[in-house]
């Protein structure tokens, strides 16, 4: 089973953002509903492998691409 970190966000704009930055630079990203161990809230996260946390966080520090918080889930 993979690990994964999900990126919550506070608009499906953001999360599409997310989703745009990773994806031009070549990291795996999925755009998924928010599981509901997270929120109850309807809408979307930018979901990348554990493995790729590191690169991702870093891109989107770059991009001052914001979130509101990282959690983790194994899908």
């Amino acid at each position: 089973m993979t690990e994964y970190a999900y990126f919550l966000v506070d608009s499906t704009a953001q999360a599409m953002r997310l989703e745009k930055i990773l994806m031009d630079k070549g990291v795996e990203c999925k755009l998924v509903p928010v599981p509901r161990q997270f929120s109850s809230d309807c809408g979307l996260c930018a979901r990348v492998p554990k493995s790729l946390l590191e690169p991702a966080v870093k891109l989107l520090a770059a991009a001052k691409a914001a979130y509101r918080e990282i959690v983790f889930d194994y899908a």
